[in-house]
């Protein structure tokens, strides 16, 4: 019997879910679908590739996490046996061998919780927002403090630090790589070629939602943990409250005064775009991809700024949590 088990997780994502899907082999691995109420017959596809699918309660709020969970907990009913889980994202392709090197990962060190590797968008070609995205997944190889949503992780591991937490509405990756991390684990990003993602982002729209979501991450990661010693999400908080509202708030209150001068304090966000710029350089040969990653960063502070503002005003109104969908 196979040690590894996958769970799947989703909501519209029609082409997308059926490459992911079958990339997999339900023949070798017990998977798992699980539905976040699709309208695109999604849940009857999975269906016919022979995987078990799970249909989320409509009368809970959708979360990534809660879906991730409610997929672990089927797996572990249908497939006790299993050791090890591979979570994935519905809009992702699992790579040709990738299972095997994470297992093998695994095997090398009895603590490592998690084992992930690199990601790369499947149209890059189509939107700077696609590009975007691709040099963002590269990230260095080693130790590192978090994984994203498809990883390899030890059940035990996993079920030692709770399970992902189903309010958290997204960076719920980190926030369970924290919590995996305090009961003793480590987190490997190895080097090998780990999934192929699918961001079909073409539209500003959409990279504005995209940031918006981060902000509301980064506001609610930091209100959870941010205390802990870990001091989870606390500087990206302050850079987004810094840069995405302090800083120009400041200049522009003090341009009638200073004649206007304090705008020019507007070259810091060309400063630190260009530092961006520099670090990222090694990660692409494109010069222009690089530039428009420094300057995406910075422009996405004001994005992120109002996603805060959306965590603590959701809270201080006791609203329910709402997706943050940009596709």
């Amino acid at each position: 019997m196979s040690r590894i088990g996958v769970v799947a997780i989703g909501r519209n994502e029609g082409e997308r879910l059926r490459k992911c899907l079958q990339s997999l082999d339900p023949a070798a691995h017990p998977i798992v679908y699980v539905d976040s109420g699709s309208t695109d017959n999604s849940a009857q596809m999975a269906r016919s590739l022979g995987v078990e699918v799970v249909n989320l309660d409509l009368s809970i709020p959708f979360t990534a996490a809660r879906a991730r969970n409610e997929g672990f907990q089927r797996l572990q009913q249908t497939a006790p046996h299993i050791e090890f889980v591979q979570f994935v994202d519905g809009d992702c392709e699992i790579a040709a061998g990738w299972l095997g090197k994470a297992e093998t990962a695994l095997d090398s060190e009895p603590k490592i919780g998690v084992v992930c590797g690199r990601r790369r968008e499947r149209y890059p070609e189509r939107s700077i927002y696609n590009r975007l995205c691709d040099i963002e997944w590269d990230t260095p190889v080693g130790e590192a403090r978090s994984c994203g949503g498809d990883a390899l992780m030890r059940v035990s591991a996993l079920k030692q630090a709770g399970g992902y937490d189903p309010s958290v509405l997204a960076a719920e990756d980190d926030e369970v790589c924290l919590r995996i991390r305090r009961a003793g684990w480590t987190i490997r990003r190895i080097d090998a070629e780990m999934s192929i993602h699918d961001a079909a982002m073409t539209r500003f729209r959409q990279w504005w939602k995209r940031a918006v979501r981060c902000g509301y991450a980064y506001a609610q990661g930091a209100f959870m943990h941010g205390r802990s010693p870990e001091r989870h999400f606390r500087r990206e908080r302050r850079r987004l409250i810094l840069w995405g509202c302090l800083i120009p708030l400041i200049l522009v209150a003090t341009a009638w005064p200073s004649e206007g001068w304090s705008l020019l304090g507007f070259a810091l966000y060309a400063l630190q775009a260009a530092r961006i710029f520099w670090r990222t350089r090694k990660k692409t040969s494109r010069l222009g991809d690089a530039l428009a990653f420094g300057v995406s960063c910075m422009a996405a502070k004001v994005p992120e700024f109002l996603g805060l503002c959306r965590f603590y005003l959701t809270r201080w109104r006791g609203n329910r949590i709402k997706l943050i969908e940009y596709k």
